[in-house]
Protein backbone atom coordinates (compact mmCIF):
# COMPACT_ATOMS: atom_id res chain seq x y z
CA UNK A 1 0.00 0.00 0.00
CA UNK A 2 1.77 3.41 -0.90
CA UNK A 3 1.93 6.08 1.47
CA UNK A 4 -0.02 8.54 -1.04
CA UNK A 5 -3.79 8.74 -1.99
CA UNK A 6 -5.45 8.60 -5.57
CA UNK A 7 -5.10 12.41 -5.86
CA UNK A 8 -0.92 12.02 -5.25
CA UNK A 9 -1.98 13.19 -1.78
CA UNK A 10 -0.33 11.51 1.20
CA UNK A 11 -3.03 9.16 2.97
CA UNK A 12 -4.05 10.14 6.29
CA UNK A 13 -5.31 8.39 9.08
CA UNK A 14 -8.50 10.52 7.22
CA UNK A 15 -8.00 7.57 4.77
CA UNK A 16 -7.66 4.36 6.83
CA UNK A 17 -9.53 2.37 3.50
CA UNK A 18 -8.23 0.40 1.85
CA UNK A 19 -9.28 -2.91 -0.33
CA UNK A 20 -6.13 -5.60 -0.80
CA UNK A 21 -6.29 -7.30 -4.06
CA UNK A 22 -6.24 -11.41 -3.84
CA UNK A 23 -5.39 -14.04 -6.74
CA UNK A 24 -8.12 -17.36 -6.47
CA UNK A 25 -5.35 -18.58 -4.86
CA UNK A 26 -5.08 -15.74 -2.15
CA UNK A 27 -2.02 -14.45 -2.85
CA UNK A 28 -1.77 -10.47 -3.22
CA UNK A 29 -2.03 -9.25 -6.36
CA UNK A 30 0.47 -6.31 -7.83
CA UNK A 31 -1.98 -4.94 -10.47
CA UNK A 32 -1.11 -1.23 -11.81
CA UNK A 33 -0.61 1.15 -9.61
CA UNK A 34 -3.92 3.11 -10.60
CA UNK A 35 -5.77 0.46 -9.47
CA UNK A 36 -3.47 -0.64 -6.25
CA UNK A 37 -2.34 2.33 -4.54
CA UNK A 38 -6.07 3.66 -3.50
CA UNK A 39 -7.08 4.40 0.00
CA UNK A 40 -10.41 6.06 0.62
CA UNK A 41 -12.14 8.55 3.56
CA UNK A 42 -14.88 6.08 4.37
CA UNK A 43 -15.86 2.52 3.62
CA UNK A 44 -18.82 3.69 1.74
CA UNK A 45 -16.10 5.27 -0.83
CA UNK A 46 -14.01 2.29 -1.18
CA UNK A 47 -17.42 0.17 -1.46
CA UNK A 48 -18.28 2.57 -4.21
CA UNK A 49 -15.07 2.66 -5.81
CA UNK A 50 -14.55 -1.60 -6.19
CA UNK A 51 -18.59 -1.46 -7.39
CA UNK A 52 -17.03 0.80 -10.40
CA UNK A 53 -13.99 -0.71 -11.24
CA UNK A 54 -14.23 -4.53 -10.70
CA UNK A 55 -14.39 -5.62 -13.88
CA UNK A 56 -10.67 -3.58 -14.58
CA UNK A 57 -9.54 -5.25 -11.65
CA UNK A 58 -10.52 -9.26 -12.86
CA UNK A 59 -9.00 -8.41 -15.82
CA UNK A 60 -5.95 -7.56 -13.95
CA UNK A 61 -6.18 -11.20 -12.26
CA UNK A 62 -7.80 -9.90 -9.32
CA UNK A 63 -10.22 -12.91 -8.28
CA UNK A 64 -11.32 -11.27 -5.25
CA UNK A 65 -10.86 -8.40 -2.42
CA UNK A 66 -10.58 -7.97 1.62
CA UNK A 67 -11.76 -4.44 2.92
CA UNK A 68 -9.29 -2.59 5.73
CA UNK A 69 -10.16 -0.27 7.66
CA UNK A 70 -6.43 0.74 8.69
CA UNK A 71 -5.16 -2.99 9.79
CA UNK A 72 -8.40 -4.22 10.85
CA UNK A 73 -10.10 -6.77 8.61
CA UNK A 74 -13.80 -5.56 7.87
CA UNK A 75 -14.45 -7.97 5.31
CA UNK A 76 -13.71 -10.44 2.70
CA UNK A 77 -12.54 -12.38 1.12
CA UNK A 78 -15.12 -11.51 -2.21
CA UNK A 79 -15.38 -12.58 -5.34
CA UNK A 80 -15.34 -10.65 -8.10
CA UNK A 81 -16.71 -13.36 -10.22
CA UNK A 82 -20.56 -12.40 -11.26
Amino acid sequence: MSDFDQSGARATEAQPWRWRLEDGAGGVVEAAPDLTDKSFPSQADAESWVGEFWPDLADAGVAAVTLFEADREVYGPMSLEA
